[in-house]
């Protein structure tokens, strides 16, 4: 039978790619970001913030950063997992208003990462020169424990929606293609994408909702008779683009003290704020995890704005 052996939680934002010394320029995307006022949230902001924006200062931040994902990197490898069941969120990668699925489970058998080019990211980021070229690459994909998921999840009311295709112009989204390239290494380790609507409304998951759908998937993996040893990992977060610690805060002691009233109470006007709703993949990863020991590595909020825009970066492992 098979066994849940790792967890892993990280970020997987574009400044964890970027060298410090560019991160200035995410100032002009931030500022145009049509998804929020930013001369109003300017107005609103602790001053102190300021004092956060030094070159100093994002260097020392980036560099934790990398510290926290070379470790989950030499976690990954020493314990080498068979399959990797992927959460992370879809941001009008493969599904659009017209289709918006709550969660959806890819099966295919491969999942193809495209050469994604800086100014391909989105037509309002005027800070294309700040993000690195993604590379081709194509990732195997644990289509039969997919397809067990997805079996056992509706057994268990779960109404997913899923998917053998990817869409052959974008290819994998970002939320999976950072884990595949920057933790597991391009190691051919084959994965299964769970994808989670954070993003858009009207019909974003709950956190209760992604805590038990956590859990059924990890019922579901100790019944599939394959001999594999499997890891989750959630990838994105945490609060983003308005950094907002103290519900960042919150959510990883809920975490660290495997406390699911406190994960599955978040007060949702908080917690689904813009990208802050990739914690729900976290949320749905402690569902699963609930018998292995967690450990968070660091948490880093890394402003880049004085109006308190940015990305608060979090690393973590269930081990």
């Amino acid at each position: 039978m098979a066994e849940l052996v790792l967890g892993i939680g990280t970020s997987h934002s574009p400044q964890l790619r970027t060298p410090p010394e560019k991160w200035s320029l995410f100032l002009e995307k931030d500022q145009k970001d049509p998804r929020y006022n930013y001369d109003e949230i300017l107005r609103r902001a602790n001053p102190e913030i300021q004092k956060e924006l030094t070159e100093d200062v994002f260097k020392k931040k980036y560099n934790a950063c990398q510290e926290a994902l070379s470790k989950l990197r030499d976690t990954f490898s020493k314990i080498s997992p068979d399959s990797v069941v992927i959460i992370g969120d879809d941001q009008h990668e493969q599904f659009w208003e017209e289709n918006m699925p709550a969660f959806s489970i890819y099966y295919g058998e491969t999942a193809e990462q495209k050469e994604r080019r800086p100014e391909a990211w989105s037509p309002w980021w005027h800070a294309a020169a700040a993000y690195p070229l993604e590379k081709h690459r194509t990732s195997p994909c644990d289509s039969e424990l997919a397809l067990h998921l997805i079996e056992k999840a509706i057994a268990k009311g779960f109404d997913l929606s899923t998917s053998n295709k990817l869409k052959p112009e974008v290819g994998i989204g970002h939320a999976f293609s950072f884990v595949t390239s920057y933790i597991m290494g391009g190691n051919g380790i084959p994965i299964v994408p769970l994808m989670v609507n954070a993003f858009f409304p009207p019909n974003r998951p709950l956190p209760g909702r992604s805590y038990a759908l956590g859990k059924a998937i990890a019922e579901a993996i100790k019944t599939w008779k394959a001999d594999k040893r499997v890891a989750i990992v959630a990838s994105g977060g945490l609060s983003h683009f308005i950094i907002d610690e103290e519900i960042d805060r919150r959510v990883l002691d809920g975490l660290v003290n495997q406390d699911r009233e406190k994960l599955t109470s978040l007060p949702t006007e908080r917690l689904l704020a813009l990208g802050t709703g990739e914690a729900l993949n976290w949320i749905m990863a402690a569902g699963a995890l609930e018998r292995l020991r967690p450990k968070l590595l660091d948490y880093v909020p890394c402003y880049r704005t004085p109006a308190g825009t940015g990305c608060a970066m979090a690393f973590m492992q269930w081990t």
